[in-house]
């Protein structure tokens, strides 16, 4: 198993490869995310670029032998609050650490912007990225909420002290 080689921050100008990989992860993924990808494949342009805004960012992954960003992750400021979002990496590159780096990217990001606790929603039967955001340090607080895109699953909030 190789080690996650490159975590970047994503600016304007991977506004295509920001929207190729949330795609990806729509069509990999489509019960794990509170969007659709027919929702978000007719994005123009502009909204995907207002994306990059002053209280969140957005992480890529680079996989020694994966030729293209092997994982995403985001973090977004709301409410006093930091929390993970958009988080997906890419089937070949699993297993290989990518997910604990970006973790671990987004969880320095928002400990250096003051937070003391880092949180994320995830599906309650996302069994492997329940288990990555374990080994990761979170824990589930207790909240649940339906998944906005198909409200008969259910998620759970989970937390992890900065």
């Amino acid at each position: 198993m190789g080690a996650v080689t490159l975590i970047r921050e994503a600016g304007p100008g991977d506004w295509e490869t920001m929207r190729d990989m949330r795609l990806a992860a729509l069509r990999d993924a489509p019960d794990a995310f509170g969007s659709a990808y027919a929702r978000e494949a007719a994005f123009t342009e502009q909204q995907w670029r207002a994306r990059f805004h002053d209280h969140g960012v957005t992480y890529l992954a680079y996989v020694a032998g994966i030729d293209e960003p092997a994982g995403i992750a985001g973090v977004l400021e709301e409410d006093g609050t930091a929390d993970v979002v958009s988080m997906w990496v890419r089937p070949s590159a699993r297993g290989r650490k990518a997910g604990e780096a970006l973790i671990t990217t987004c969880a320095g990001w928002a400990r250096d912007r003051g937070h003391g606790e880092l949180f994320l929603w995830v599906t309650q039967s996302n069994a492997s990225a329940r288990a990555l955001y374990e080994r990761c340090g979170f824990v589930p607080t207790g909240q649940s909420q339906p998944l906005p895109s198909n409200p008969a699953l259910p998620e759970i909030r989970m937390a992890r002290p900065l």
